[in-house]
């Protein structure tokens, strides 16, 4: 009786979302209320607290349309500050929304409640939101479903049911307790113990057949899956066994829809995949585990989750996929080629053609001195030599108010010692620079910028993540970026649109973007070790004449700091 309820139930909230998906309906304003609370979780035979949304985990999902106003109230109900950023969302004047705690807002306190007020204006798809400050996103995290204009449809075959698809990872001691003794001793904190896929790591962990999300298929439909890389610090590879993928969107943009086995996907990234299921009625797994091209330790376990035909009975053990090996460059090198926006009539890919401004920056890690560390010093990373640090008030408010001291506009466009980044490892000489440092760009300037990662230590892959704006991946290569010759190779007709873009192991990535959304907006790897270590910075964009190209006055419920 119970379980024909809860499937009565279960149907008739789906017959719901289905109506709000495609029932035609004007723009409207969709309010959510987010508590902030923790709450016990078991997984792989630990019990523990997790700081969460209205106690899931994951987070809700936040669903809207392509102009609608949402409303998410806040409250801080936990021990931790706490502030959320809606990424991939470009907050259009709206910084005050973005997220990023001390930089366009002072945290949430305890006790205390902010509404993030924003429209979604000119965008569709797969994004998602997660706390911004510390490391809280490993459990406070969820997806944003922005399904297009009424009377819109998919640039693809419209599929019959859609699901969404969240890795992330799953530490058995509190998180934050571990990246404190990292930064106590100098080093990298301890890896995570395994992978989830919707909070889930799938049966081959200990204490998992329960702790298992299945996705249950029926013959010859289409599925459309909203993957979501949550974790903090790894590129995952994601496979079906028996079963192709066709990707058509990534980081919310629509792409040219080409077929893959596997999938490879950042921190930070989105991927929409189109599935069918049309291989013989079984129970398939879905799984998912890192890419490491670096000589570097991870956690390589296999996160898994099981596609499952109906009427296939729980007893039928899952077939499992062939993934790419955790070091195989060749594969991440051909699918990221692969990518390129859909440049259609109706979603063109407006590319800057003329640079205005041209930026260079290098990746590094560092060490740097620390008395009270276990060796006297301690890592770090750098962007130009810069390790950034975290202002005590928000720099957004700083630029808006003009509030003196707190950062300073010489970010330098280039690094300042130009050498072979990527040529033998450098072990000498690693000291960076500190400060709070950005740099200020013209409004509505068209930007290109060249990221390049450095041998010092080791070379690494970075996913870098742009707020305020999506970019064009014009161009991306192995070794040193060669300004004369590299950029006759670049793609400006349909590169990949994206807000998150990994940087190749030894390799450079340039992007490009117009700076039209005026504001303070940060710039980090997503790799949150990196992040804590200061791999980070932001740019100013200045406003422009005209009264709606101006940072719109921020709300009255900000959070003082």
């Amino acid at each position: 009786m119970a379980a024909a309820l809860s499937k009565k139930l279960c149907c008739a909230s789906y017959i719901l979302y289905l109506y709000f998906i495609y029932h035609p309906a004007e723009a409207a304003v969709k309010r959510y209320q987010f508590d902030i609370q923790v709450k016990n979780v078991s997984r792989l035979c630990h019990d523990k607290p997790i700081v969460t949304v209205n106690g899931r985990f994951p987070g809700p999902t936040v669903y809207v349309r392509e102009g609608d106003r949402v409303l998410v109230n806040v409250t801080n109900h936990a021990k931790y500050n706490m502030s959320i950023h809606w990424h991939g969302l470009k907050q259009f004047r709206n910084g005050w929304a973005d997220g990023p705690a001390y930089i366009t807002q002072c945290p949430i306190k305890t006790g205390h409640s902010y509404t993030y007020d924003f429209n979604v204006t000119g965008q569709r798809g797969t994004l998602w939101w997660h706390a911004h400050i510390l490391w809280l996103r490993a459990t406070v995290y969820g997806a944003i479903v922005i399904m297009p204009k009424p009377g819109t449809p998919f640039p693809f075959p419209q599929p019959q049911r859609e699901e969404i698809i969240i890795f992330g990872e799953w530490w058995n001691n509190d998180v934050e307790d571990i990246e404190k003794q990292g930064n106590k001793l100098g080093l990298p904190p301890n890896a995570s113990d395994a992978h989830t896929i919707n909070g889930k790591p799938g049966p081959l962990f200990p204490c998992s057949e329960k702790h298992t999300f299945t996705l249950e298929v029926e013959q010859e439909k289409t599925y459309l899956l909203r993957i979501i890389n949550a974790a903090l610090n790894d590129e995952l590879f994601f496979a079906i066994a028996g079963h192709n993928m066709t990707v058509v969107e990534i980081d919310a943009v629509y792409t040219k829809p080409f077929t893959t086995q596997a999938i490879l996907i950042a921190p930070g990234q989105t991927t929409n995949v189109l599935v069918q299921a049309t291989q013989t009625p079984n129970r398939y797994f879905m799984a998912a585990r890192p890419f490491m091209d670096a000589p570097l330790s991870i956690d390589n376990k296999t996160a898994t989750a099981i596609l499952q035909y109906k009427g296939i009975p729980n007893t039928v053990l899952p077939l499992l996929p062939q993934l790419p090996e955790a070091n195989d460059t060749a594969f991440a090198r051909s699918y990221n080629a692969k990518l390129r926006s859909l440049n259609s009539p109706q979603f063109q890919a407006n590319v800057p053609l003329i640079v205005d401004r041209h930026l260079f920056y290098t990746i590094g890690l560092g060490i740097n001195p620390c008395p009270t560390c276990l060796n006297g010093t301690k890592l770090t990373a750098s962007l130009n030599n810069i390790t950034f640090v975290m202002p005590q008030i928000g720099l957004l408010q700083a630029h808006y108010f003009n509030i003196k001291g707190v950062f300073r506009l010489d970010f330098p466009d280039n690094p300042p010692t130009p050498f072979n980044y990527t040529g033998a490892p450098l072990t000498a000489n690693l000291g960076t620079t500190l400060g709070t440092r950005v740099s200020k760009i013209a409004y509505n300037s068209t930007v290109q910028l060249v990221l390049q990662d450095t041998n010092l230590l080791t070379v690494e892959s970075h996913p870098f993540h742009l707020h305020g704006y999506n970019f064009f991946v014009v161009g991306t290569g192995i070794g040193n970026f060669d300004p004369k010759r590299d950029p006759a190779k670049f793609n400006l007709v349909d590169p990949p649109e994206r807000n998150t873009v990994g940087v190749p192991t030894g390799g450079w990535t340039a992007i490009r973007f117009r700076a039209d959304n005026p504001g303070v907006w940060f710039m980090h790897c997503h790799l949150e070790l990196h992040t804590g270590w200061g791999l980070k910075t932001a740019f100013v964009v200045e406003n422009g004449k005209l009264p709606d190209q101006s940072i719109l006055p921020p709300p009255k419920d900000l959070p003082p700091c």
